[in-house]
């Protein structure tokens, strides 16, 4: 079982970058994934989430009309488009798989049982 983060670069302010979220070993369908970050010296905090039918997304305020999560399960892939980046955004994202997350839960690191491994992202003034 395996979650893999894959598309972080290094951007502009202003650019746009997205990230996708890939599965092995189980089927992203069953889940809702979560989309996390870490910045350095910082806690981890949630960024969105998009439940298992895709029919309820979460965002962080930071983060609302400027990012979009979305979910190809014929792909086993969950993406998150993230548009008029800023310096604010740069941190390592994560993705994860939570059999339920929830308006409540969603950002919640503990509610996540799979953690890909982090792709980094960096936006520069």
């Amino acid at each position: 079982v395996q979650l893999q983060a894959s598309g972080g670069g290094f951007v502009q302010a202003g650019g746009s970058l997205r990230l996708s979220c890939a599965a092995s070993g189980f089927t992203l369908e069953y889940y809702a994934i979560g989309w996390f970050r870490q910045a350095p010296g910082k806690l981890r905090e949630g960024v969105s989430c998009i439940s298992s039918s895709g029919g309820s997304t979460y965002y962080a305020d930071s983060v609302k009309g400027r990012f979009t999560v979305s979910r190809d399960n014929a792909k086993n892939t969950v993406y998150l488009q993230m548009n008029s980046l800023k310096p604010e955004d740069t941190a390592v994202y994560y993705c994860a798989a939570a059999t339920y997350a929830g308006a409540s839960g969603w950002h919640l690191p503990g509610r996540y049982t799979y953690w890909g491994q982090g792709t980094k992202v960096t936006v520069s003034s």
